[in-house]
C-alpha cells in the first residue's frame, strides 16, 4: 500500500510532429513561398549552376559517369544551400521593423562564444537595447529610431563602463538609416568584428555582468512612499493625518 499522495510525474517533452525533418522542410517551403514568389526559380538556379559546374569538371578530367553522379549530388546540395538562404531572408523580412526583431536574430548566435542578453534597457516608446558579449567585447544593439534609442544606448554604455571599465563597449543601431546595420546583416556584421579580448576575459565579463544583474534583481523595492523621517520601526505604524 502506497503511503501519502503520489508525486506528480514530470511532464514529458512533446514528441516531434509526424514526418520529422521532411515535414519541417515542407512547412518552411510553404511559408517562404508566400513571401518569396521566385523561390522555385532560385532553387532551380542553385541546382543547375552547381550541377553544370561539376559536370564540366568531370568531363575535363575524363570521368563523365562518376562525375555525372557527383554533379547530381552537389546540384541537390547547392539547391539546399540556396533554399536555406531564401528561408532566412524571408524570415527576416517578416519580422524586420517589429519590436524585438533583433533579439530574434541574436538568439541564433548560440555558438561561437557569444552570450546574448535581450532587452537590457527599454523605454516607453518600445525602443530596446540588447547586449551581446564575445571576443569583440561588449556590443550594445539598439532597436528604434536613432534619435530615441541613442540616449538609451549612451546610458547603458555608461553603465557598462562603470561595472566593466576594462572591456571595450561598442554600440550599434539596427535599421536602414545611414550608419545603421540592416537586420539581415546583423549576425554577419557581429561575427566579422575584430577580436579585442580573450576567451577568458569573455567568461570573466559574463560572470561580472551576471553578478551585477543578480545584485540589482535582489535589491528590495519599498512598497508605497517612504516616510520622511526614515525607516518605520517594527510594530509601529506611521500616524495618519
Amino acid at each position: 500500500m502506497a503511503l501519502g499522495k503520489k508525486r506528480d510525474k514530470a511532464p514529458k517533452a512533446p514528441k516531434p510532429p509526424g514526418g520529422g525533418r521532411l515535414k519541417q522542410t515542407v512547412e518552411a517551403y510553404s511559408m517562404t513561398a508566400k513571401v518569396d514568389k521566385l523561390l522555385p526559380l532560385w532553387l532551380l538556379l542553385g541546382f543547375v549552376v552547381t550541377f553544370a559546374a561539376f559536370l564540366v569538371l568531370a568531363l575535363l578530367v575524363g570521368h563523365p559517369i562518376i562525375g555525372g553522379i557527383l554533379a547530381v549530388f552537389f546540384g541537390v546540395l547547392g539547391m539546399l544551400v540556396v533554399f536555406g538562404q531564401r528561408v532566412q531572408k524571408a524570415a527576416y523580412s517578416e519580422i524586420e521593423g517589429q519590436p524585438g526583431a533583433a533579439a530574434a536574430a541574436l538568439n541564433t548566435m548560440k555558438r561561437g562564444g557569444w552570450t546574448v542578453t535581450p532587452a537590457v534597457a527599454v523605454n516607453k516608446s518600445q525602443d530596446i537595447v540588447h547586449r551581446a558579449v564575445g571576443r569583440p567585447g561588449i556590443i550594445l544593439i539598439g532597436e528604434g529610431p536613432a534619435n530615441r534609442v541613442g540616449p538609451l544606448l549612451e546610458a547603458e554604455k555608461r553603465r557598462m563602463n562603470r561595472f566593466v571599465a576594462d572591456v571595450p563597449v561598442t554600440d550599434i543601431v539596427v535599421g536602414r538609416g545611414e550608419g545603421e546595420i540592416p537586420l539581415p546583416k546583423l549576425i554577419k556584421f557581429l561575427r566579422k568584428m575584430p577580436k579585442r579580448i580573450t576567451g577568458g576575459v569573455v567568461v570573466e565579463t559574463n560572470d561580472r555582468l551576471r553578478a551585477v544583474g543578480d545584485l540589482m534583481a535582489n535589491v528590495p523595492i519599498p512598497k508605497g512612499p517612504m516616510p520622511k523621517s526614515g525607516r518605520t520601526p517594527k510594530g509601529q505604524n506611521p500616524k495618519m493625518r
